[in-house]
């Protein structure tokens, strides 16, 4: 079901096919399908928050453009870039669009154009010119995130309309990244719906779906790489792409975006340090390890499950550069609750710390650990650069008890 909009199929990111998709995702081998938990990643340098005044507010009476849809292409376009995310630890890469909203590079996007990255690169469409990226913060359930491109000053921004001013029936245009070529491409429609709500799932990608509320639909078509590109009308951009369908002989092109007011004071709220429940300010902590998902309890569920989703075990390595190669453990410790890891990260401070495929983490900090949910709730609780006392049994047997750094990881 789609929500409110009664549309069909649900709305699916990073694939193809007659659904609506979000972003390009190119799958590079993955082997297991399993959770990458707070994964090894080091950004480099320190977080520097903009401040919530770098942000952008909606229009209040923008002047409407005239000359049709193609001028609103030529004043929108040389504000976008071109979105390149690495997922080293997922062994996959991906592809969406964002809009410079501040002239020293700052950039809004989706979320799921940037989730799991170890890596992103965004290239300024008005020049050309290639800047690494970092997250400044990103909002899961509102798929939004705000990036900042290393080194940038002087770049066009996009112009800001105001989307509680757009009506049922207003011509606007969608530009992106379509299918990830590299380039931005357009195309116009109309306004068909206002308020409407989807559903969005993934097809390899961590998220398995999300709920979006308050969305604009639209007949421009928006396929897979416009996400986090601009909807933009004669008075300037009124959305951010997020889902559209693929549109095939017996259905029409219908698009989804998010109010760019809703994206703007979301973006306000991460350019100002403010933290919430929802809301992750720079990148979170990460452990380092493989494991299952889930709400069960029990390693022996985990692993019987991890089994019959993958075909069977293998032979387990001390740690794994990526996904591509992990293996469920054939050997586990025999305990009775916990969450299994399925591997480690090489170089991160699980596998640092001796943990290896096999092993059931019991305790963090004292406190008792369960299912593969309840550890990743225990955890999100933490920063990068917090110390945790970690508690696990081996397969062998062997309990251990040690303290563990927690360090930077891909944004979630």
């Amino acid at each position: 079901m789609l929500g409110d909009s009664g549309f069909g199929p649900p709305p699916r990111r990073r694939g193809s096919g007659n659904v609506l998709t979000h972003i390009l995702m190119a799958v590079l081998g993955a082997a297991v399908a399993i959770g990458l938990l707070l994964s090894f990643y080091s950004p480099s340098g320190g977080l520097s928050l903009p401040g919530s005044g770098a942000v952008p507010s909606p229009a209040t009476s923008a002047a409407p453009l005239t000359g049709g849809e193609q001028a609103i292409i030529t004043k929108v376009k040389p504000g976008l870039v071109v979105i390149n995310a690495t997922l080293q630890y997922d062994s996959e890469i991906a592809a969406g669009t964002g809009m410079v909203i501040n002239a020293d590079g700052l950039v809004l996007t989706n979320n799921h154009v940037i989730d799991d990255s170890t890596k992103i690169t965004a290239t300024v469409v008005a020049t050309g010119k290639a800047y690494t990226a970092t997250v400044v913060g990103y909002d899961v359930t509102g798929d939004v995130a705000l990036i900042q491109l290393q080194g940038a000053s002087g770049l066009t921004t996009v112009p800001v309309g105001n989307s509680s001013a757009i009506r049922v029936g207003d011509t606007v245009v969608a530009l992106g990244n379509a299918e990830g070529q590299g380039s931005i491409t357009a195309t116009a429609g109309h306004v068909t719906g206002l308020d409407q709500t989807i559903t969005a799932s993934d097809q390899g990608g961590s998220t398995a779906s999300e709920t979006l509320y308050g969305m604009i639909q639209t007949s421009a078509d928006i396929v897979s790489g416009d996400s986090g590109g601009p909807l933009a009308g004669p008075a300037g951009v009124i959305g951010m792409d997020t889902a559209g369908n693929d549109a095939g002989d017996q259905q029409a092109a219908t698009g989804f975006a998010i109010p760019v007011n809703t994206a703007l004071s979301i973006a306000r709220q991460i350019a100002g340090g403010q933290a919430s429940p929802v809301i992750t300010i720079g990148y979170p902590p990460f452990m380092g390890i493989f494991i299952a998902s889930g709400s069960s309890s029990s390693p022996q569920a985990q692993q019987q499950q991890e089994e019959q989703q993958n075909g069977g075990f293998g032979s387990s390595q001390a740690c794994y550069t990526s996904n591509a190669d992990v293996t469920v453990p054939s050997a586990i410790a025999s305990v009775g609750s916990g969450t299994l890891i399925i591997g480690t990260i090489c170089g991160s401070p699980a596998a640092s710390a001796g943990m290896t495929g096999g092993a059931v983490i019991t305790a963090v900090n004292g406190q008792a650990v369960g299912s593969p949910d309840d550890l990743s709730g225990i955890l999100s609780r933490f920063h990068p650069g917090d110390t945790i006392s970690v508690t696990w049994v081996s397969p062998s047997g062997q309990r251990t008890t040690s303290s563990m750094d927690l360090a930077a990881g891909p944004p979630q």
